[in-house]
């Protein structure tokens, strides 16, 4: 486990349960990815898998499940392995399932309007021996340009059966001013991996995304989200916004 230094607690709870934590460290980190680097290097398996704070193992027989999966995947040269990720609220309900075939996702990723959800993916760990690690300038989107290395010329396996994590909603990517950073960091690295800078599928995220800026300061975030569930309804999607 890798904590930043923090003072909220964490470490006292991490201490209280130190028989079942097999590594750890807290002290100050230069960001997400750089504490993601750490971890790699302390880490002892096959393959890793990053979870948040707010990050949990779906249930308890996750990894007995995705195990087999893992060994049949590594046998045919796969190295990248994901499954579902439950998004849930505050209260711990579920109100969104993240994950897609690749087969539909593909195309999407490749563009930057799409990645993998992270806490659902299982990364060999070989991959960063062959890769480096992650690209600690980032502050959002270093797991979308390290997926990127290896998937622009291979193919992860899924696992549709299988929900992983559940990921609290409310991380560092949701609010729109940080889903316009990450977009901005996803067409940088789009560009050092020889990709365009834009397609029109992007600049139509970029533009999704400026109105949700412009409406959580017009109007507020609460009145922003029942305004953007408004919308969701009249296209005929689930409400999302105001159940987060």
């Amino acid at each position: 486990m890798i904590d930043g230094g923090s003072t909220d607690g964490s470490v006292e709870i991490v201490k209280a349960n130190s028989g079942a934590i097999a590594d750890w460290v807290s002290e100050p980190d230069g960001g997400i990815y750089h504490a993601w680097n750490k971890g790699v290097a302390r880490a002892k398996g096959d393959w890793v898998c990053f979870l948040g704070a707010d990050d949990r193992l779906h249930d308890s027989r996750v990894l007995e499940k995705i195990s087999p999966h893992l060994a049949v995947a590594f046998a045919q040269q796969r190295t990248i392995v994901y499954g579902q990720v439950a998004m849930v609220n505050k209260s711990g309900v579920e109100v969104d399932h993240l994950g897609m075939p690749w087969a539909t996702a593909c195309k999407r990723f490749v563009q930057g309007t799409y990645c993998l959800p992270t806490p659902g993916v299982m990364f060999h760990r070989s991959l960063f021996e062959r890769l480096g690690y992650f690209d600690a300038s980032n502050r959002i989107a270093g797991d979308y340009e390290f997926l990127l290395r290896e998937l622009k010329t291979s193919e992860p396996c899924f696992l549709p059966h299988i929900v992983v994590t559940d990921m609290q909603h409310g991380g560092i990517s949701s609010r729109p001013e940080n889903t316009l950073l990450s977009l901005r960091e996803v067409r940088a690295a789009r560009v050092k991996h020889g990709l365009p800078a834009f397609n029109l599928p992007f600049v139509a995220a970029l533009v999704r995304v400026y109105i949700r800026l412009l409406l959580w300061r017009v109007l507020g975030e609460e009145s922003a989200r029942r305004a953007l569930d408004l919308g969701r309804r009249l296209v005929g999607k689930p409400t999302y916004w105001t159940k987060t």
